[in-house]
């Protein structure tokens, strides 16, 4: 505590770096969901057969999915890049990757080798060319920031600042 006679100026605190850190954040997995939806919705069939490759759901189902997983991924990143409804963004992009994680690991532990198909491509592969180890910390560590972001949404550059919207 200062003393009353104390000359030194008052300590005034300095602005927080987290919105700024959140904003990276935003961005950053903004653009994995955009880049994810890009790369698959130039090639629908593939995204389907990706889809199928994991033998987790009946075809009608497989091929709704295969067929709107990109353009829901394109809408998501585009969502969490401008910052708007950043926190439900993030909360659905972050199920949406435990839902993949979960297919990942199920793919592993059945002993199937398939690729992701997380960036376009998907299907059988050589045994030897899977990496679903690192496929699934990848997974962890954006819903990791999908997490992070859902708590603390409030980022600068953000549509939702502008708005002034508390979603």
């Amino acid at each position: 505590m200062r003393a009353a006679t104390d000359p030194s100026p008052p300590i005034v605190p300095t602005r927080p770096a987290w919105p700024w850190v959140a904003t990276a954040l935003r961005v950053g997995l903004g653009a994995v969901a955009l880049v994810a939806g890009l790369t698959k919705i130039s090639d629908l069939p593939a995204s389907v057969r990706a889809v199928r490759a994991y033998q987790l759901l009946p075809e009608g189902p497989a091929v709704l999915i295969g067929n709107a997983l990109p353009l829901v991924e394109v809408i998501l990143g585009a969502l969490l890049v401008v910052g708007l409804f950043t926190r439900v963004s993030a909360a659905v992009f972050g199920l949406m990757l435990g839902a993949f994680a979960i297919g990942i690991g199920s793919a592993w532990a059945r002993g199937l080798a398939i690729d992701c198909g997380c960036f376009g491509g998907g299907g059988a592969i050589d045994p030897g060319n899977t990496s679903y180890l690192l496929d699934l910390l990848r997974d962890v560590a954006l819903i990791t920031v999908a997490a992070v972001l859902v708590r603390r949404p409030h980022s600068r550059l953000s549509l939702d600042s502008a708005l002034d919207l508390s979603l």
